[in-house]
């Protein structure tokens, strides 16, 4: 194996991890692969007598790329129409065989991220995610080791009041989505109003990006009882053509459902046994991937 096959071949073996890294600071799986894809290029082109770790190089490459595509995309995030949700990585095939995905960075992260500076989620995701040591934090971000510090831990602070607060075993996650999904679809979506209000948390939160492409919620929906209302309502307008799937979204197991009127994701938190939160992703542009 000649110096070029032996780079392509190191390339090849620590790409998805790259693609899981870019992915984690922009939640977008094309995004990722497509910052991924320039680094190889910059790597081709770049001096090899001066890149002493190639596994190095390219994590702090592909993490500049992408704080670069993260800053661009903030004003197009800004006049999104309603929320705007990460693209799920659906297990079970293309494109979860091509991104190493931390189990941190389920879809509820990725939208607490959303609300971090872009240099201060590259900081958090990038150390406190993966690992990187403030030195090579600082050559991403552009800013010394210290400040790279005070950003991480200002982002921390802001994920502890908003992510998640209790790990649920992996087990019971899958169990509470599976009987979720059997009340949704009972009875062609008559289901049992209680059953389903059970399930959640009084303060669940249901958000839904149809990217003003497909008819979604416009605004984030609060409460049980509210929560509950509009997802047996959604059920019952999708009747017999509705099929729900549990599947793995983002490292835990969440919903796949392809009705007649197009795919949706959804993406589940849950805590103490209930659901706390919901992320449907309907906008068919971030479902290209999803077979």
């Amino acid at each position: 194996m000649n110096g070029d096959e032996a780079l392509a071949a190191e390339f090849a073996a620590i790409r998805p991890r790259l693609v899981g890294v870019a992915y984690g600071l922009l939640g977008s799986v094309d995004e990722a692969e497509d910052v991924v894809q320039d680094a190889w290029f910059r790597l081709g082109r770049a001096e090899r007598s001066e890149i002493g770790d190639v596994t190095g190089w390219l994590v702090v490459t592909v993490s500049r790329l992408a704080l670069d595509v993260l800053r661009s995309a903030r004003v197009r995030r800004e006049e999104y129409v309603g929320p705007w949700l990460p693209e799920p990585v659906v297990g079970g095939g293309d494109p979860a065989d091509r991104v190493t995905l931390d189990e941190s960075m389920s879809m509820a992260m990725l939208v607490v991220l959303e609300s971090l500076s872009p240099a201060e989620r590259t900081s958090f995701v990038l150390h406190d995610v993966f690992g990187l040591p403030f030195g090579e934090v600082a050559r991403a971000v552009g800013r010394s080791a210290a400040a790279c510090r005070q950003l991480a831990a200002r982002a921390r602070g802001h994920v502890a009041a908003r992510a998640p607060r209790f790990e649920v075993d992996e087990a019971e996650h899958r169990r509470v989505v599976e009987a979720f999904a059997r009340v949704i679809r009972g009875g062609n979506g008559d289901g049992d109003i209680g059953a389903l209000t059970a399930l959640l948390d009084p303060d669940v939160v249901l958000r839904s990006d149809g990217g003003g492409v497909v008819v979604a919620a416009r605004r984030p929906i609060h409460g049980s009882a509210r929560v509950a209302r509009f997802l047996l309502g959604i059920a019952r307008k999708i009747g017999a053509a509705d099929r729900l799937t549990v599947t793995t979204v983002n490292g835990r197991a969440g919903l796949l459902r392809t009705p007649e009127g197009g795919l949706a994701v959804y993406g589940l938190t849950v805590s103490e046994g209930r659901i706390t939160g919901i992320d449907i992703m309907r906008n068919p542009e971030k479902l290209r991937s999803v077979r």
